[in-house]
């Protein structure tokens, strides 16, 4: 064998050999610089708070670089997700995705579907709630309806944005049981929430949680829950629709998310980090103090809720008449 033969296999070999724990060397330097969270909603609400617990007990499993939240509201979600969408797939930007990503496409509101993204854990879910102001007339969601009926103008119900779960929620009411409402979009769950105290709408469809604070003092009343359930705690006197004689059930989920070709070795380093993190007292016990209710779940089990509410949306949105103006 020639001596420059020899070279080049041996050339070869080294560099068979080293590639691996280049690789290798290059993983365990990630990440080098702070990792962007994108929370596709305006400050304040359930998805924030979201967030901004998960961006906090993650300080303890990726201690290297800080996790910063960034909002970015608009469109049901459509603007924070198609940035993380259209990011670079290096870990550097990751997103919370919301359920509104299986209603929107379906509006025509955005083009990018749960296929664009790579989910890697939920980590909330929560039903839909009526809730009015604490001077409001109605006692109860039947007094509610009653006088909905009845009016020459319509009772007014802030959501979260056009196309979002909370205005599928109030659509899905409306059509459930034949009442008419004037859906006003808001650009997340907290902004509606201010409508409301300050008078502004009459009524408001989002989470618990997110008018717990103001239920606790006084200021405004759940009515009923969109759940197969009572939510427990501060609001398990108030009744689920069901029992009400409303067969209707709607939830949100967030969860954790990243650009689709996001490397194996980043995703496989941020499943165990999210499943760490979700199951840290720091994210629960920030849940529970807000009335969210966590609903961890891997992957797999994540796509899978998705996928069952692609198909149900898909179903339900064009029986709604939603107009997007």
């Amino acid at each position: 064998m020639s001596m420059q033969r020899r070279h080049f296999i041996a050339s070869s070999t080294a560099l068979a050999f080293a590639a691996p724990f280049g690789l290798a060397r290059a993983a365990t330097d990630y990440p080098t610089r702070p990792i962007e969270l994108i929370v596709p909603v305006a400050a304040g609400g359930g998805t924030d708070l979201v967030g901004r617990a998960f961006a906090e007990a993650v300080k303890k499993y990726l201690p290297q670089q800080p996790v910063v939240v960034n909002n970015k509201p608009g469109a049901s979600g459509a603007i924070g997700t198609a940035e993380v969408i259209n990011a670079k797939p290096d870990g550097y930007k990751l997103g919370i995705i919301i359920c509104e990503l299986t209603i929107i496409p379906n509006l025509g509101i955005t083009k990018y579907t749960a296929s664009d993204l790579r989910p890697i854990a939920r980590l909330n879910a929560d039903p839909s709630a009526i809730t009015v102001r604490a001077d409001a007339p109605w006692q109860s969601v039947d007094e509610f309806l009653a006088d909905a009926r009845k009016r020459k103008d319509p009772i007014s119900i802030g959501n979260a944005g056009v196309g979002s779960i909370w205005h599928m929620a109030a659509a899905a009411f409306a059509e459930k049981t034949g009442a008419p409402f004037n859906h006003v979009p808001f650009l997340g769950a907290a902004p509606a929430a201010v409508a409301l105290l300050g008078g502004h709408v009459d009524a408001i469809t989002v989470s618990p949680g997110e008018v717990a604070q103001h239920v606790a003092a006084g200021k405004l009343r759940t009515l009923a829950v969109m759940a197969d359930q009572r939510v427990p705690g501060l609001f398990d006197k108030v009744p689920t629709l069901k029992e009400r004689g409303i067969d209707l059930s709607v939830q949100v989920w967030r969860g954790l998310a990243a650009p689709k070709n996001l490397p194996s070795d980043i995703l496989e380093l941020w499943t165990d980090v999210a499943r760490k993190a979700a199951d840290d007292a720091v994210f629960r016990e920030a849940l529970t103090k807000a009335n969210l209710g966590w609903a961890y779940a891997d992957a797999a089990t994540f796509q899978a809720a998705i996928d069952r509410d692609r198909v149900f949306y898909k179903d339900l949105v064009p029986k709604l008449n939603i107009n997007k103006a």
